[in-house]
């Protein structure tokens, strides 16, 4: 009778099976869809993304930079111009489409180098703490001090031989410090846990501890703090351009565009010179902002089933 019960309960651990936790990838795409304001928002980025990548394919920058005086100022759905023409005749539709794609390639690129710097910055100084972390912390303290966008105009000013890249740079110089101290943040609470040490007890380098060990680790926060950080960066290329020192005269971007809102006449008689990349900048601000808020929801529901 005895072997009998402990033959079932044998049968029965075995039929009972624990599910693994979902993949990070199931995560996301579980909290994206039930999340109807993100996967709108979702959707809007994507036609956005073949709006502007997808339609600046069939025009040249230098026609939709060619000025044609004879046009100058028509309106909306006028001779075959859909969004109408600007002060120099040049078409507003692929005015905004070739902007919309300067400004979020611009927005990358910043993100790129400053994710990179930041993220580097941040392992070393959280892994190692004490008067390393000090030291590292003193100067991203100094660099943060500084007023950023004076510097910036600066900059752009004096720089011989200005072009897109060297904007990306310029701003870089700034915004690789907030990064860096979130993910130092992460790094100094992950320095302790068994398996880091354990990897210390091991022998393991430092460097491969931290790359292999620690970074998968805080690879949820990495993506969470991409997708935000690009809408800062199409901002803040947005808000240099507005005021005469973003991108170059010659490139097109959204700030440019919305810079005509500075004439009263255009806010009043001319709105189609501005309006339109205003509300495109609204949209790629607001969605990216709602997608990165259903990533961090599902970074955190990932480390509960963890």
């Amino acid at each position: 009778m005895l072997k009998k019960n402990k033959t079932t309960s044998t049968e029965k651990a075995k039929k009972v099976q624990v599910s693994p936790p979902a993949s990070s990838f199931r995560v996301v795409v579980r909290e994206v869809v039930k999340d109807k304001k993100a996967l709108t928002a979702f959707i809007v980025i994507v036609l956005i993304l073949l709006l502007t990548f997808g339609g600046s394919l069939f025009l040249k920058s230098d026609k939709v930079t060619e000025a044609n005086i004879i046009e100058a100022y028509t309106g909306w759905f006028t001779d075959g111009h859909i969004l109408g023409t600007d002060d120099g005749g040049r078409d507003v539709l692929n005015l905004l489409i070739m902007g919309g794609r300067n400004s979020i390639l611009i927005g990358l690129g910043v993100t790129a180098v400053c994710e990179t710097v930041g993220l580097i910055v941040g392992l070393v100084s959280g892994y190692y703490g004490g008067y390393i972390d000090a030291v590292i912390m003193r100067i991203v303290d100094f660099v943060q001090v500084l007023p950023a966008t004076p510097i910036e105009i600066v900059l752009v000013t004096v720089v011989p031989h200005y072009s897109p890249i060297t904007l990306v740079w310029i701003i870089s110089i700034f915004g690789w410090t907030g990064t860096a101290r979130y993910f130092r943040a992460f790094v100094l609470s992950q320095r302790g846990r068994d398996y880091v040490l354990a990897s210390k007890t091991s022998g393991s380098s430092d460097l491969k501890i931290m790359f292999r060990e620690v970074l998968p680790n805080i690879g949820s926060m990495l993506i969470i703090d991409v997708v935000l950080t690009i809408a800062g960066n199409i901002g803040i290329e947005t808000s240099l351009s507005f005021i005469g020192y973003g991108l170059p005269p010659t490139v097109p971007s959204l700030g440019t565009l919305i810079g005509f809102a500075n004439d009263p006449v255009n806010v009043v008689n001319r709105p189609w010179l501005w309006l339109p990349a205003t509300i495109l900048l609204l949209a790629i601000s607001l969605s990216i902002n709602y997608v990165g808020r259903a990533l961090q929801r599902a970074g955190d529901a990932r480390q509960r089933e963890n």
